[in-house]
């Protein structure tokens, strides 16, 4: 069992942050890949499905951003499974806006939900980073990351979650170079 997390905040309020891409990903990758209807469990909304031959939870903590790690912990213990069985997609400054890299381990930096897992279970898991930008100066951040996205920016975003969703397989065989070639040959059209 993987057990791949989108990062977001719960609430309709905060349904079209860029801080919450995470859910809109798993969202996607639920949707493309017809994955069991959402239900409460583990602190938060949780989904099971197959990506080929592979199970996955996808889970999205309702525990806001910065206690991710506690409903995330209790997905991983009741699943028997070590931190390299987790994947978290999350907003990434640093990151070009729709710009999709793949790591595994590394700081949190400054991102409240991955310093969350971080505490609860150690670095040694997957991450999916979505780009958001910067909004250049860092006054701004707060505001940017828990801002809507635009309307402009509208086509872009559901173009990016659409490649994550249907490229989802070679996630799930861990294959995260091609995973990334694919997603950006798919935006580059």
């Amino acid at each position: 069992m993987l057990i791949w997390v989108g990062l977001g905040n719960p609430g309709a309020q905060y349904a079209l942050n860029r801080h919450n891409v995470g859910f809109m990903a798993v969202d996607a990758i639920a949707e493309v890949h017809r994955f069991d209807p959402w239900k409460k469990q583990f602190q938060g909304w949780a989904s099971t499905g197959r990506i080929g031959t592979t199970r996955i939870l996808l889970l999205k903590p309702a525990t806001f951003m910065n206690e991710s790690g506690r409903s995330v912990g209790e997905a991983l213990r009741f699943y028997k499974a070590d931190p390299g069985a987790l994947t978290a997609f999350h907003d990434e400054l640093d990151l070009e806006p729709f710009r999709v890299k793949v790591k595994t381990g590394g700081g949190a930096a400054g991102h409240n939900g991955l310093r969350s897992i971080d505490q609860h279970l150690g670095q040694a898991y997957r991450r999916i980073r979505l780009g958001i930008g910067h909004p250049g100066h860092k006054d701004r951040v707060t505001g940017h990351v828990l801002g809507n996205y635009a309307r402009a920016e509208m086509d872009d975003l559901s173009d990016m979650l659409g490649a994550v969703a249907a490229e989802a397989p070679l996630l799930a065989t861990g294959d995260d170079v091609r995973f990334m070639n694919e997603v950006a040959l798919r935006l580059k059209d």
